[in-house]
């Protein structure tokens, strides 16, 4: 799973290395995440976590490698990572 962090957004995808092809990805600007304007970022990526576990168990996924994308493990980063771990992916 790689991610990208905007000042705005958080986006994260599954990537087969293999094939070159994404196979699952989300982010706070997909149009199927709903967005409360109450709440934070951190929370915002979380639910990108979980959310993009969800579509990876639909998926066949279940065991993936995570790539912080030279950003520190640290706020959103790990909230998402706390997300799709709290939604069933291992890694």
């Amino acid at each position: 799973m790689s991610v990208y962090r905007s000042n705005r957004h958080i986006y994260a995808q599954i990537i087969d290395d293999v094939q070159h092809k994404t196979l699952v990805a989300m982010s706070t600007d997909d149009k199927s995440f709903v967005v409360d304007d109450a709440t934070n970022k951190c929370a915002q990526a979380r639910k990108v976590g979980v959310l993009i576990a969800e579509k990876a168990k639909s998926a066949g996924i279940q065991k993936i490698v995570f790539d912080r994308g030279g950003y520190l493990y640290h706020g959103r980063i790990k909230a998402l990572s706390d997300g799709a771990r709290e939604g069933g992916l291992q890694f």
